[in-house]
């Protein structure tokens, strides 16, 4: 065998070996992440919920009834976890008198579904969630925190009406932009030449295109006042694509950088700043136009 021939089939196997393990990657992240969730923890007063017929699919979840006329907050956690990942955000939301619902994102934890798709079909979620809210809980004022997959399934969830305040936390701008992201971090350059071999397979395995993965284009429409919090050391969200994704965004709006976090749990990372700029953020705008009759 040439020299030649030996560098081709090199060429040919070594192509092989990244086209499977993409197609394996790609199989891996989009599988369900589903898992038993039990019994709400003591201290939350929390009710399990079952609601909503996300096409074939239900939604499960925590509620916890807060101080009437106070207002609700549905927390959306990120990809691969579920409602227990926003269980400190929800003790914080409950000490300030406010109605929690936490649930599970479509194909996560309790709740169905046959993929993960980045927040698009998990949007259906978000919108049976609000609708459950404002059954559950009529004339509350709603507020929305959502992280990564939650905050992403926010903006492209296109809920009407839209809530009264929204919290985007490290959401990505483009769903090419997360793949890159990703991959650039975790194998350097070679990143980018390997992301398009993700991006093709969301038509064959999902039947979604990239162009249906874009928040930074949907927040626009909004309609809702927002706060975009972001680290300042994240490499899956950049910051520079969170402040892209600020200045997409229609007013009222705020952005925080939080200083030193990376793609982790703000809160966790720095508990008292963010209870100093989260909470007063939606004080502003669900208790203002709250009725306490």
């Amino acid at each position: 065998m040439n020299s030649r021939r030996r560098v081709l089939l090199s060429v040919v196997l070594c192509a092989s070996l990244v086209l499977v393990a993409s197609f394996g990657a790609g199989e891996a992240l989009s599988r369900p992440a589903s898992s038993v969730i039990g019994d709400p923890p003591p201290d939350l007063h929390a009710v399990p919920v079952l609601f909503g017929r996300v096409g074939r699919e239900s939604v499960s979840g925590w509620l916890i009834r807060g101080t009437p006329h106070h207002g609700a907050v549905l927390l959306l956690h990120g990809v691969r976890s579920d409602r227990r990942a926003m269980l400190e955000r929800a003790r914080l939301l409950g000490r300030s008198g406010y109605s929690v619902l936490l649930i599970d994102l479509p194909a996560h934890g309790e709740s169905t579904g046959t993929r993960i798709t980045f927040g698009l079909r998990e949007g259906a979620g978000v919108r049976a969630a609000l609708d459950f809210l404002r059954h559950e809980l009529p004339g509350e004022p709603i507020g929305v925190i959502g992280v990564s997959l939650g905050a992403a399934s926010m903006v492209l969830s296109k809920a009407t009406p839209p809530p009264n305040a929204v919290v985007l936390e490290s959401m990505y701008p483009t769903i090419e932009e997360a793949v890159t992201d990703r991959l650039t971090r975790r194998l350097g350059a070679a990143g980018r030449a390997v992301a398009p071999l993700l991006l093709w397979q969301l038509p064959l395995r999902l039947g979604i295109t990239a162009d249906d993965l874009r928040p930074v284009v949907d927040i626009s429409s909004l309609h809702a006042p927002v706060l975009v919090m972001s680290g300042t050391l994240d490499q899956h969200t950049t910051l520079a694509e969170s402040r892209h994704i600020f200045e997409a965004a229609a007013e009222p709006k705020e952005f925080w950088a939080v200083e030193g976090a990376a793609h982790v749990d703000l809160l966790t990372h720095a508990p008292q700043a963010y209870a100093s700029r989260v909470l007063p953020f939606l004080a502003n705008h669900l208790h203002r136009d709250t009725d306490p009759r």
